[in-house]
């Protein structure tokens, strides 16, 4: 390997990676689903398609956890901005009138 290369799958990975939030749950729940589909017919046990509905609910928090901590990160460069240096957050408290 001369340069850093890619890996062959580099660009679906991109762009799987840039799906809306939406998408990629309804995607998780979906393969979860048709995993579950898969045991239950390889298995003839009905009680796999749950755990494979489960698995791909606990995909799809995944990735909103994900999600949440990728936000977070890129609030986290606004935290040195010379802008918001000087921000406050305003108290909701009324008890001082």
């Amino acid at each position: 390997m001369s340069k850093k290369e890619t890996p062959k799958y580099a660009k679906l990975v991109e762009g799987a990676d840039g799906l809306s939030l939406g998408i990629s749950i309804v995607v998780a729940v979906l393969m979860g689903v048709g995993v579950g589909m898969l045991m239950k017919s390889a298995f003839d046990q009905n009680w796999l398609l749950w755990v494979g509905l489960l698995w791909g609910v606990g995909g799809a928090i995944l990735n909103v956890y994900k999600a949440y901590k990728k936000q977070v990160e890129s609030y986290a460069e606004f935290k040195d901005d010379v802008r918001y240096k000087n921000y406050k957050q305003q108290d909701d408290d009324d008890d001082e009138d």
